[in-house]
């Protein structure tokens, strides 16, 4: 089950995969320091570290803190936590939104997500649709469909728990649990108050699904993980083959993923072009291009974006707007022009730290000012409440 939301997933942005780091020397002194004294040993960090310089964590206020909050504080002290929040301060403090300490329990959700795998759930996207968590697209051949779920249902309990107070992605939470176990979701279709009782099955939801409408073929990537490319490639092949008159690529909400990925998405219409370039600073570190046969190569197509799309799906739009070989349509994108690498951490944890900026072929980042649309066309909440798609609608009024 995904979340879509007019928010993307920071835990969806764009990374780099690159050869897995060791944990950083902060984060593991101030690790040790806690774990240290979680098991009754006392020991001075500048004594083993020598004078701190002043690029140095003064790692002897962190001990100061501690002994202190040891020594007086009237309770139970979670070692567990205090390292956890320990490690999530010193990146909080970076002061950027994308550089990001996730404990062992957050990154087995990141990673689970990023790959479509979602665990045990009842096989539903759901969204937000006139202030209420909507049912938005049902899974074929999972539990939601086979107990009669329908799309544009209201879920207006989990368990007989209003979801009036929760936010979408506690709702969201609610729904999924253990393999095999039951939960209860009650709906408002038609103004009637409907209940079902609904196993839990494992969810997989792939990156891609795609359909064909009015004879033009539509593709809808709702992340980039390591299939989207080939998913991507086989749905355009497939499209071409059945003779559509043109392609929509569907990049709205999706909050992005690998920067492989956009590489072998882009691909399908690009032959070996340039897509990015990083930068550290002034210096440039790195040149990405698409790879692939470009299949799809001369196909009319539009790119259909909104503010949700983000990251790897801006330099996928970016690109193929200044290589004019689409047409963009829908709302100006999120404004995401930085990579990420990711770190794993020995306790299992992740840290996902802004390594650079990246910059589309003409040299422009688009941090905060996302990607214009060539065609703007609004989504209001009333079209999403009455399951209208303007957007979709104006993308196919290209081809005519």
């Amino acid at each position: 089950m995904q979340s879509h939301t007019n928010e993307p997933s920071v835990s969806l942005g764009m990374t780099r995969r690159r050869t897995i780091a060791p944990l950083t020397l902060i984060a593991s002194i101030v690790v040790a320091l806690i774990v240290g004294y979680g098991i009754g040993s006392r020991f001075n960090v500048i004594g083993l570290f020598g004078q701190k310089s002043t690029n140095e964590i003064n790692y002897a206020a962190v001990d100061r803190i501690y002994r202190e909050l040891r020594s007086n504080y009237d309770g139970t002290l979670d070692i567990d936590k205090l390292t956890n929040g320990a490690s999530r301060g010193l990146v909080d403090a970076a002061g950027d939104p994308y550089t990001i300490y996730m404990d062992a329990k957050e990154a087995e959700v990141f990673k689970r997500d990023l790959t479509g795998d979602v665990g045990a759930g009842i096989g539903a996207e759901v969204g937000v649709r006139g202030g209420q968590p909507t049912i938005v697209r049902v899974l074929p051949d999972h539990p939601a469909e086979k107990v009669g779920l329908r799309a544009g249902d209201t879920i207006i309990a989990v368990n007989d728990r209003s979801t009036k107070s929760l936010a979408l992605d506690k709702t969201i939470e609610q729904l999924r649990g253990v393999l095999g176990s039951t939960v209860k979701v009650t709906v408002l279709r038609s103004g009637e108050p409907i209940e079902f009782s609904i196993v839990r099955a494992r969810i997989v939801n792939p990156s891609v699904r795609s359909s064909i409408e009015q004879g033009i073929g539509v593709i809808k990537v709702t992340r980039f993980d390591q299939e989207t490319g080939d998913l991507v490639r086989r749905a355009a092949d497939s499209l071409i083959s059945q003779r559509v008159q043109g392609m929509i690529l569907d990049l709205r909400d999706n909050g992005g993923g690998y920067v492989t990925a956009a590489q072998d998405v882009a691909g399908v219409w690009l032959e070996n072009r340039r897509i990015m370039t990083e930068k550290s600073g002034d210096k440039i570190v790195d040149s990405v291009s698409s790879r692939g046969g470009a299949i799809a190569k001369g196909v009319k197509t539009v790119v259909l974006i909104n503010g949700g799309s983000a990251s790897a799906s801006e330099i996928i739009a970016g690109a193929f707007q200044e290589y004019r070989v689409a047409t963009l349509v829908g709302e100006k994108t999120f404004g995401k022009g930085t990579v990420q690498k990711m770190i794993d951490l020995t306790d299992g944890g992740i840290l996902k730290v802004t390594i650079a900026r990246w910059y589309t072929p003409e040299g422009r980042n688009i941090t905060k000012e996302g990607i214009h649309p060539d065609q703007t066309v609004e989504m209001t909440a009333k079209d999403v409440d009455a399951g209208r798609d303007p957007q979709l609608e104006a993308s196919l009024r290209v081809f005519s």
